[in-house]
């Protein structure tokens, strides 16, 4: 898996911008997984999304899934088409 390790909490240091390839559409199922593991077994969720500083990579419990965005815990959102992997 790429991308440098974060912290879930470090995420608002990075300026998230779109990955070079919209993935949004394949990993929408993996997402849902990723909601429903995080709501119902507080299962956690490894993500890599694009920064303007490179991929990072963060493991997280994802806590809603919307038509745009991922959000994780304190309310902080990322944007789909910027995420390039989930693996959980």
């Amino acid at each position: 898996m790429i991308g440098e390790i974060i912290e879930k909490e470090h995420i608002g240091d990075y300026k998230i911008i779109p990955a070079a390839v919209d993935k949004t559409d394949s990993l929408h199922s993996k997402l849902l997984a990723a909601q429903r593991l995080g709501n119902e077994f507080k299962s956690k969720t490894t993500m890599v999304f694009q920064t303007e500083d490179g991929p990072k990579r963060i493991e997280t419990t994802v806590w809603s899934l919307t038509e745009q965005y991922v959000q994780i815990k304190a309310g902080v959102l990322i944007p789909l088409k910027s995420i390039i992997e989930v693996d959980f």
